[in-house]
Formats: C-alpha cells, structure tokens, sequence
C-alpha cells in the first residue's frame, strides 16, 4: 500500500451498472481511500445528529431535497474523520458543474484539490444487458446475472444455499436506457469541467473486472505521488 503524504481526492464517474462499487471496494483494499457515497452520507449525518444532519432530516421530512450547502456541510464533516486520512473515493457527487465548483472550494480550504476524475466508458447497449441481467439472493444478497453468473445449482445460492432471489423493478431494458440517457445528459458538463481542470482520466469499463482494477489502480498511485 502506498504511503500518501497528503490525501488523494478521486471522483468515479459512470453510469448505474458500470462497476464503480465493485472498483471502490478494490480501491479501498489496495490504496487505503475511503469511498463516500452521497446516500451514505446523508444517512449517517443524519443519525449522528450533527447540525448539517438535523437539517438534511428536516429537508428530508419535508420531502425535499437536499441543499447543495448541507451536503458540502455533511462532507467536510466526514472528511475531518481520522480514517480518511490517506483519502477518499467520491460517489455520486459531484452531479453537476456548479457542485464540482463548490467542491473544488472546499477542498482548496483545506489544502486539497480533486486528484482524478476518472470516467468509467460503457457500451450503452452492452451495459442494458448486463443491468438487466441482474438479480440477488433473497437471503444474503449475492449477486448474480441470467448470462454472466448463475448459481451453480439452478434456483440455489451458492453462498447461503437461499431459494429466494429477486431483481430490482427498475431493472429492466426499457428502464436501463432513460437512466443512461439521464446520465449522460447530466455527466456530459462533468466530463467537460474534469477535463478543462487536466485531471479527467478515462477507462474502458467493458473488460475483464481485474483488468479495470490494474488500470484504475495505476492511475491512483500515480495521481498520488504528487
């Protein structure tokens, strides 16, 4: 594991079903970075009850949606944490221009800056039938597809040996193509601002999990050296 003198910044970009969960996890086991989802944030901000917690409940209770303020507020809380001190791996924010500007002036408070903005590329088609392949066990949640995983003994689990299994109601061809057409439409001035900055980097995330891995792992060691 490299050792970070300062805290490595990386933003994963890509849409639902292009492994930046699956890359996150890796990135954490090999690097150390700490991956903060927005969800994740709100959820555990507001069970701290921290002040920028109580007021993403309130928003929250009231059916609204969260400020661009309280979320900055949530992850300069988070990343005042100990454990994510070698650095952290960005999910789901920044989602637009404005929120990657505001970011960026978070960072610079601290003496930070976005390390790497890294795109994962799929193949649209391709990825509407890897998402809609998709389904998990009832009982501990293994993942498994029609095409790519089935379960060695057919209607089995092969980790808890559940007979239970169930997919996403959004998972389906018709579905998975508006959500990848919002996602390009809302990722498009992202991919152009990370690319203004120099820190854009793309990867083909068609292949092989391992070699995604290899490649994403070679650009975090060398966007942390500096």
């Amino acid at each position: 594991m490299r050792d970070m003198t300062s805290p490595t910044v990386v933003i994963l970009l890509g849409p639902p079903g292009a492994g930046k969960g699956t890359q996150a996890r890796m990135l954490e086991e090999d690097f150390g970075l700490v991956q903060l989802s927005t969800g994740d944030l709100l959820r555990a901000a507001v069970a701290s009850g921290s002040a920028a917690g109580q007021q993403a409940r309130a928003v929250m209770e009231a059916g609204g949606l969260v400020s661009d303020d309280i979320v900055l507020a949530i992850l300069r809380d988070r990343m005042a944490q100990p454990d994510v001190a070698r650095g952290i791996i960005l999910d789901g924010f920044p989602r637009t221009d404005a929120q990657a500007a505001a970011l960026d002036g978070l960072l610079a408070g601290a003496g930070q800056r976005v390390n790497a903005a890294i795109s994962l590329e799929v193949d649209d088609e391709a990825m509407v039938d890897r998402v809609a392949g998709r389904y998990t066990c009832g009982g501990c949640g293994e993942g498994y597809h029609d095409t790519f995983k089935q379960p060695a003994v057919a209607g089995v689990c092969d980790k808890c040996g559940g007979t239970g299994f169930k997919r996403r109601a959004d998972d389906n061809a018709g579905t998975v193509r508006e959500r990848l057409r919002a996602y390009h439409a809302q990722t498009a001035p992202l991919i152009s601002y990370y690319d203004g900055k120099g820190v854009l980097k793309r990867i083909d995330a068609m292949g092989d999990i391992a070699a995604i891995r290899q490649t994403l792992g070679g650009i975090v060691a060398a966007v942390s050296a500096h």
